[in-house]
């Protein structure tokens, strides 16, 4: 089937104009390049253009051509990677761009891997998660912009609506649900029936879905986590990941301005998880969160502004910060060893419960230090 045109050119020209002029030359050279059925610009960038946001990744389809020798032809650094036939260039400011050779895909096993198979330009706009991001900007060899909407996506985005493809498409991909949720919370979309529907499904192929985990990872880097595990909650998806009401702090913190990376994130998915060492593990989270983690809850000293700090205080809303080496001396100890020895005995009365806060902390020190004249 031959894709379709979406009203004229007012779409295809406001999403040219979007591209970084950049962007606009690197994809007339594929283009022209990639044989009598042009390249086409997928995805995300083309939804991005026609919200707005100024594209940054490239996704680019091309119905005919080889994608190695088209990769080679252009002149820049790439992957290729032969399982799926596509490749991965990097782009001379850095960025990465996937040429991929236009496809369908069949899944042998709900939860597995696709298995791609050759296909048109249509096949290949049909066989992706929602229907805003199957929107095409198709370029002829000549360079011709035309917009192609072969799903319904332009009225799902003028109506801010996430609409999965097909009937199984949740059950076929559970991490698609994970996906929809970042993109929902992200772009500000409602969930259409359709997906909502599916979210069962998807649920129990939950466990046989690898790809799953690996969104919520993704998740844990979205502009506002919290909001995006919100989402999930809200449809029915919240015993994808423990507790996540200190996402929803930490979303607070970062908007005020406070310092709430990925690591904090993640930190704070870790305590409310029944068991840390098994959600870092299917994260891939490494050992930084849960470091960080450690740090927060000690009675270690860290500065205003850092994760540490933003941390202990949603973790430990009572906490005080303990005498520093700086305060001990201000009190009358002699900056050396006596500092060091000063510190120990504080941090052995907090071990014990003994100080409650800072004031606690100098009443003992005058104390400790009148018995040690």
């Amino acid at each position: 089937m031959k894709p379709r045109s979406a009203e004229g050119g007012g779409n295809a020209r406001a999403v040219w104009a979007a591209l970084r002029p950049e962007d606009r030359a690197w994809l007339l050279d594929v283009a022209a390049q990639a044989g009598p059925g042009g390249a086409a610009l997928v995805g995300g960038a083309v939804r991005d253009a026609l919200l707005g946001v100024t594209p940054l990744d490239l996704d680019v389809v091309v119905p005919d051509a080889d994608v190695a020798t088209l990769a080679a032809a252009t002149g820049l650094p790439f992957v290729f990677h032969p399982a799926f036939g596509n490749a991965t260039v990097t782009l001379p400011d850095g960025r990465a761009a996937d040429l991929v050779r236009a496809r369908r895909e069949v899944y042998p096993v709900p939860g597995g891997n696709p298995l791609p198979l050759p296909g048109s330009l249509t096949d290949d706009l049909r066989r992706r998660d929602f229907s805003v991001n199957a929107l095409a900007l198709h370029l002829s060899p000549a360079g011709v912009p035309t917009l192609l909407d072969v799903t319904g996506g332009l009225d799902d985005l003028r109506a801010r609506r996430l609409r999965p493809l097909h009937g199984d498409s949740l059950r076929e991909d559970a991490s698609r649900l994970v996906r929809g949720s970042r993109l929902a919370a992200r772009l500000d979309l409602t969930a259409a029936p359709e997906l909502l529907g599916q979210v069962p499904a998807a649920l129990d192929m939950a466990g046989r879905t690898p790809r799953l985990w690996a969104e919520l990872r993704l998740l844990l880097h979205e502009p506002r986590p919290g909001r995006a595990a919100g989402v999930l909650r809200g449809w029915g998806a919240g015993s994808l990941l423990p507790d996540t009401a200190l996402l929803d702090a930490l979303d607070a913190r970062r908007d005020a301005g406070a310092a709430a990376p990925f690591t904090a994130y993640a930190a704070a998915l870790l305590h409310a998880a029944p068991d840390p060492e098994a959600l870092a593990g299917r994260l891939n989270l490494g050992d930084r969160p849960g470091a960080l983690l450690a740090r927060a809850l000690s009675d270690t000293h860290f500065p205003d502004g850092t994760p540490e700090r933003e941390l202990r205080a949603l973790l430990r809303p009572d906490a005080y910060e303990p005498l520093t080496g700086k305060d001990v001396v201000a009190l009358g100890v002699p900056p050396g060893r006596g500092v060091g020895e000063a510190l120990s005995h504080l941090a052995g009365l907090r071990r014990a419960g003994q100080v409650r806060s800072a004031d606690d902390e100098r009443g003992a020190l005058k104390a400790f230090l009148a018995r040690n004249v």
